[in-house]
């Protein structure tokens, strides 16, 4: 065997797993097929350490995001990330966002989510005067990050303990062998190559359920077909950036596509809005805003946050999220599997890891190591 493992995509995702395998003193191979890391989801994002309060309780995205919370923050205090725990609002303007508003603050307190809080209208306005809103949770371990620093400092790590990155390589094909697998991997130039692996993990991201397909796994019987659901992001201009302190985010709905179009302050004390939700028809890295989205923000945001104006907004960028949930499903939670079961032992998939994937990272990369055998 050429390598104990092979690692699919360098992602935050992808990244935290190399950090926290370079430790079995395993030889460790990372592929990835831009010219360096978190090209695609993992830089296009809100940048915020979530709690874990929106999902089940039994699920993956709330167990891994809870104790992501704690390991990121550990992790980023340990190597000097750039962060930021801030704290979050989410805020109820009318009957309706109440009701979802208190539901979710069960959800959270069955999710094992510490020191939530729930504050009047009043107490709000004393701690953000230009917000407005009927009832609020305060959710005071939510924060911001640095994404590309914290990839930074992941590969910074796993290249100091002896793992293997190549980059502008993409893995084509994998072959099950007696003792592991072989993969079919193309260079920018157009070469190809063989590269052998006792373990194989998928954490490619928009195209991991293409690399479960190249493994020979029925992706429409086993239900790992993504849907990329575009996010867009618009800046709010300087003059109104002191405007808000704190993450602020709407109640959202029950249908567990978003979390609602929110107020972001960055590391540099600017303030963002997004994301939205955009399902798009095709499979497609296509990354464009419309123009016609301007109004949609301005009059979501509006609600709580009146002070804003329409001039105020400029586009700044989009995401796309890796989604099992299609725009009519309900609740669908991370794929992290060794697929034993369908022959192919030590072929861990990593399936739709859309949000909370970043604050989950380490916590997901420990459960890899889990379930490794």
């Amino acid at each position: 065997m050429d390598y104990d493992i092979i690692i699919i995509g360098a992602g935050v995702v992808g990244l935290a797993i190399a950090t926290e395998l370079s430790n079995s003193k395993q030889n460790i191979l990372m592929i990835e097929r831009h010219p360096s890391f978190g090209w695609e989801t993992s830089s296009r994002n809100s940048e915020v350490i979530h709690s874990g309060i929106y999902y089940p309780e039994d699920s993956l995205k709330t167990r891994l995001c809870v104790e992501g919370n704690r390991l990121l923050y550990e992790w980023c205090s340990k190597y000097n990330v750039p962060h930021k725990r801030l704290g979050k609002y989410i805020v109820a303007v009318d009957n309706a966002d109440i009701k979802n508003l208190h539901h979710l603050f069960e959800q959270g307190r069955k999710n094992g989510v510490a020191d939530l809080q729930l504050i009047s209208s009043e107490e709000l306005s004393k701690i953000e005067s230009n917000i407005i809103a009927r009832e609020a949770i305060f959710s005071p371990n939510t924060g911001i990050i640095d994404s590309h620093s914290l990839m930074q400092s992941f590969e910074n790590y796993a290249i100091n303990h002896s793992v293997d990155i190549i980059y502008n390589h993409t893995v084509e094909q994998i072959q099950k062998i007696a003792d592991g697998y072989n993969l079919s991997v193309k260079s920018t130039d157009g070469d190809i190559f063989n590269i052998s692996s006792l373990i194989v993990i998928n954490s490619a991201g928009l195209d991991s359920d293409k690399i479960a397909a190249s493994a020979g796994i029925d992706i429409e019987k086993n239900h790992y077909q993504l849907h990329y659901c575009r996010g867009h992001y618009f800046r709010v201009a300087p003059s109104k950036s002191k405007l808000v302190k704190h993450l602020i985010y709407p109640a959202p709905a029950k249908n567990w596509v978003g979390l609602g179009i929110h107020i972001t302050p960055d590391l540099a004390g600017m303030l963002k809005l997004g994301p939205d939700t955009m399902y798009l028809p095709e499979n497609k890295q296509d990354y464009t805003i419309p123009e016609e989205l301007k109004e949609k923000f301005y009059e979501s945001v509006k609600r709580f946050f009146p002070q804003l104006e329409l001039q105020d907004l400029t586009p700044d960028q989009a995401g796309i999220r890796p989604k099992l949930q299609g725009p009519n499903d309900g609740f669908r939670d991370f794929v992290i599997k060794n697929e034993r079961h369908l022959g192919l032992p030590n072929l861990i998939n990593l399936i739709g890891i859309d949000s909370p994937g970043l604050t989950s990272c380490i916590a997901i990369a420990k459960y890899v190591r889990s379930i490794i055998e």
